[in-house]
């Protein structure tokens, strides 16, 4: 049987010195059903010609329309296919890709989007580095503190947007976001361990030339999905967003022999709070260990089991009782005497659930060893956490 179409939206306004080599990437696929729609906004520069030369593979339509957002969505209500995937006109996408997305719903036929690892390329189309922030599927994380999946390698099931809703048109720098969040919240999504994507960094991209203006739409994408006044997410990009202002008031405004210390105690600050921030916000820190209390949430679902993967180290925290629980509702508990464990929890059907995971030890290692200065209260090593569905 044929395989699912799968249709590429690319929105692009101006984008012709880029845009050649983003519809080579899509026509060089190894997927054959492939549905190409290059939607533009009135560009002015040589992308009509540009894609007048691929008229027979691509379909292009030219109009004004009200913004990014606005034309990755007409494409998509245009498009036929059961997967949608908009691609912008200054990045590419890596041989395969298409195949890989594919496989993935089929690994996973929950699943409500699929994303995979990713690099960065610099304005020249020169791969600099990987993607440094993908993972496994984390939603918590996702709703609350980061965008760690890059948007040049989701695919979406058109049968999970048309549930949730099309891109905010209200949004023009983290649509994309907000859009995986209310996916998560709905379906899982599933992480592919293949490289699929690449985005262009350079100045003039929207994603780096945003500055205040994103940052707060940032912020305000976080407080309508988390409720929090001051999410953790709208205290990293806000921080990271304002770093590099005032690094470039402070080499504008003073000597040079002054600026650069000014800089550096200006970014070891704000520098210390975004990591303690990114480090405490789930409880869950980036080398493994686990605070008291760790929160994870788990889309919806029939048959969930909660799969929790890990370690006990030996002497203060043997004998770790773990505990399950989703507000006042207990889930699960059990005693761990110390080693490897693996720990399978059934959770109940239905929606999304915030759960919380506690420990009834911990220690903080700075206090009970002298070549230590990690004054973190740590409990367990949580290798991974994800969730499995029965049947």
């Amino acid at each position: 049987m044929p395989g699912p179409l799968v249709s590429i939206v690319t929105p692009s306004l101006n984008q012709g010195r880029f845009i050649r080599q983003t519809i080579e990437s899509v026509l060089a696929q190894d997927y054959p059903h492939i549905e190409y729609v290059v939607i533009d906004g009135g560009s002015t520069d040589e992308t009509a010609s540009v894609a007048r030369d691929y008229a027979s593979r691509a379909r292009f339509v030219c109009e004004p329309d009200r913004g990014q957002s606005h034309a990755i969505n007409k494409g998509f209500k245009m498009a036929r296919g059961s997967i949608l995937f908009w691609l912008n006109s200054d990045d590419v996408i890596l041989p395969g890709a298409v195949r890989h997305a594919v496989n993935g719903f089929g690994e996973n036929p929950r699943a409500g989007a699929v994303y995979g690892e990713g690099y960065l390329m610099d304005e020249s189309g020169r791969i600099t580095r990987r993607f440094p922030y993908t993972e496994p599927f984390n939603l918590w994380k996702l709703v609350y503190l980061s965008d760690y999946i890059l948007q040049q390698t989701a695919y979406f099931r058109r049968e999970a947007i048309e549930q949730v809703g099309y891109l905010r048109e209200d949004l023009h720098f983290a649509m994309d976001w907000d859009l995986l969040i209310r996916i998560g919240m709905k379906f899982p999504l599933h992480y592919i361990p293949e490289y699929m994507g690449v985005l262009r960094e350079y100045e003039a991209a929207k994603t780096f030339s945003g500055g205040g203006a994103r940052a707060a739409e940032i912020a305000r994408l976080l407080r309508g999905h988390t409720g929090l006044r001051l999410p953790p997410g709208a205290i990293t990009y806000g921080l990271d967003t304002y770093l590099r202002r005032w690094r470039n008031g402070i080499a504008e405004s003073i000597p040079r022999a002054l600026a650069s210390p000014s800089c550096m105690a200006v970014s070891l600050v704000c520098g210390g709070i975004i990591a303690r921030t990114v480090e405490r916000a789930q409880g869950w820190y980036g080398d493994g260990w686990a605070a008291k209390r760790v929160r994870y949430m788990v889309s919806p679902g029939v048959g969930r089991v909660l799969v929790l993967a890990g370690s006990i180290p030996p002497s203060r925290l043997r004998n770790q009782r773990l505990t399950i629980v989703e507000g006042r509702r207990l889930l699960g508990s059990r005693q761990f005497s110390g080693g490897d464990f693996h720990w399978r929890v059934p959770l109940p059907d239905g929606g999304m659930l915030a759960l919380e995971i506690r420990a009834s030890r911990s220690v903080v290692p700075a206090l009970h060893g002298r070549s230590s200065t990690d004054r973190r209260r740590l409990s367990y090593l949580l290798r991974s956490a994800g969730v499995e569905y029965r049947g």
